[in-house]
């Protein structure tokens, strides 16, 4: 069942803790498909709500696989004040070509007309492997709102031509593999949504500023060591579930189980994460 109880203190510790101000609400990490609208809106609800002049944007996932559905969730978050929508492509009847998917888009945007719009791109999850370089090619004609894509693929060649071709629209292009995060930096994405980033954000934190200055050597470092405790969970079998696990064992906020057809992280699997996150040792020292 879905906990509202905890989510003032997870913004809280987002903002204190992680230096975290924006959070993307109902996406994959938040199980979001798994859940009912009803518990969707419910959840958008509370942390709109509960980030009230502590977050600078709640942007809400919307996305579904019946149409309706999406545009009864978009309403919602416009009529709550959410900051911005996103919307994943429908992935068991497929779209086969971009103005199959900008079509559906736009459904649901058009429902939400003063609020920004963002694609939501993660095609290891839905199969719809639609470049996004093609896709942006007359979509602000299509989609007056749409102000940029959450880009969670490995492809950073169509990341890289999404950036360059669309340079004067300034798109916002927020990357979501944690992990390659810096390479996507150095190709001009703008900004990240990824769920590293609820237990690490302060660390990643520190890398953006180390990219900005620049000192590369030192983005670098945070990036690597990201990686190698990513690497670790990776090969033990990591997801949602084990996701949760971390982020309770870091924070001391009860995430709780996944829903069905996830299952729970494994002792085992808590105890060596632990083990892998505490040994290691941070630029800043910590």
């Amino acid at each position: 069942q879905i906990n509202l109880s905890v989510i003032r203190q997870y913004v809280d510790y987002l903002v204190s803790e992680q230096n975290v101000k924006n959070v993307f609400v109902n996406g994959t990490t938040g199980e979001g498909l798994s859940l009912s609208t009803q518990e969707r809106k419910q959840l958008a609800e509370e942390w709109v709500c509960q980030g009230k002049d502590k977050l600078d944007h709640v942007i809400i996932h919307v996305g579904a696989l019946s149409l309706p559905e999406s545009q009864e969730l978009a309403r919602h978050a416009a009529a709550i004040g959410a900051s911005g929508i996103a919307v994943i492509a429908p992935f068991f009847f497929k779209s086969t070509n971009k103005d199959e998917l900008i079509a559906f888009l736009q459904k649901v945007a058009s429902e939400a007309p003063a609020v920004p719009f963002y694609y939501y791109h993660i095609p290891p999850l839905t199969g719809v492997k639609i470049r996004v370089e093609e896709l942006l090619d007359g979509i602000k004609e299509r989609i007056p709102t749409f102000q940029g894509v959450k880009f969670s693929d490995r492809d950073l060649l169509d990341l890289a031509q999404c950036i360059n071709k669309n340079e004067r629209e300034q798109f916002a292009f927020l990357y979501g593999v944690d992990e390659q995060l810096l390479s996507a930096l150095a190709i001009g994405a703008n900004g990240a949504v990824g769920s590293t980033y609820n237990y690490l954000g302060r660390k990643t934190n520190l890398m953006l500023q180390a990219f900005v200055k620049p000192d590369l050597a030192l983005a670098q470092k945070y990036q690597f060591l990201t990686g190698e405790f990513l690497n670790f969970v990776i090969k033990l079998g990591f997801g949602v579930a084990q996701t949760k696990a971390v982020m309770t064992f870091v924070s001391g906020i009860p995430m709780g189980p996944p829903r069905l057809p996830l299952v729970d992280a494994s002792e085992d699997f808590i105890v060596k994460a632990k083990a892998k996150l505490d040994s290691i040792v941070w630029p800043d020292g910590d």
